[in-house]
């Protein structure tokens, strides 16, 4: 065989046997706008993916409202619920949030990669909100609060729902909604006390899982947070196993090698 007489061959052979086994799940945001595709990247940040995973799961994100849009930045969602028409002082319902999760900065926030949002100079406080970044923005947010854990990216077709909700007109409803995306809502409803609806929000009807054993899509290939390591080396570039996966293989290669020795 080829690797007979060279055990490191054989691990890179071994390595690349076990990429194609790692799996991503893939899911869909609903938006009033139209579908999104996200690719999760389970084995690079399993703690943000499972974080975001029991959200979907027990349909926390039902109706949920993409409440802020910064042109250039980012478009965020997660945090709040539609539950009726809203006339007087804009309010959503806040969804249920669980434990906080532990910050994972190992991808960059690049266009097209979702990640999860955080309380200022708070590295782990990331709970049940998440941005999808518009732009290339990794000189800042890979560095900025230890880092913003980026777990998936959209698909090419979902960018244009994406970029057609960041191009609605924007109203200062006060708060955490001083950017929230509005549509069908002009000055005159706002003057005359018209109830802001469904119809008017950027609504999220779901996200769905639509495949939770699709192979890591070949296409994608998310680029690695260098600037949080090479700051203070936190952070691998790796898909899966990293700096262990190749121990652990290195080490297969030489329990090989010491047996044929053996032989």
């Amino acid at each position: 065989m080829i690797f007979k007489n060279n055990p490191f061959v054989f691990a890179t052979a071994l390595f690349a046997l076990l990429s194609f086994n790692v799996h991503s799940t893939i899911v869909e945001i609903r938006t009033s706008l139209g579908v999104v595709e996200v690719n999760l990247f389970d084995n690079t940040t399993p703690a943000t993916v499972d974080n975001f995973l029991s959200y979907v799961n027990s349909g926390a994100y039902f109706n949920n409202v993409v409440h802020r849009s910064v042109g250039g930045f980012i478009v965020q969602a997660g945090g709040y619920q539609y539950n009726g028409p809203i006339t007087g002082s804009f309010a959503l319902d806040e969804i249920e949030k669980g434990s906080s999760v532990v910050n994972e900065p190992k991808l960059s926030n690049v266009r097209g990669t979702i990640a999860m949002a955080k309380l200022s100079n708070q590295a782990n406080s990331a709970t049940s909100e998440w941005f999808i970044n518009l732009s290339d923005n990794s000189a800042n947010l890979d560095l900025q609060n230890s880092g913003f854990t980026v777990f998936g990216q959209v698909t090419d077709e979902g960018m244009q729902v994406i970029d057609a909700i960041a191009e609605l007109s924007l109203m200062n409803a006060g708060g955490a909604f001083s950017d929230l995306p509005i549509r069908n809502y002009t000055q005159a409803d706002v003057d005359n006390d018209e109830a802001i609806t469904d119809e008017n929000l950027v609504i999220i009807s779901d996200i769905v899982v639509i495949d939770a054993q699709a192979a890591t899509a070949a296409n994608l290939n998310p680029a690695a947070n260098t600037l949080i390591t090479a700051t203070n080396g936190s952070g691998d570039s790796g898909s899966g196993g990293g700096a262990f996966g190749w121990l652990l293989l290195l080490g297969l290669a030489m329990v090989y090698r010491n047996r044929r020795l053996k032989l």
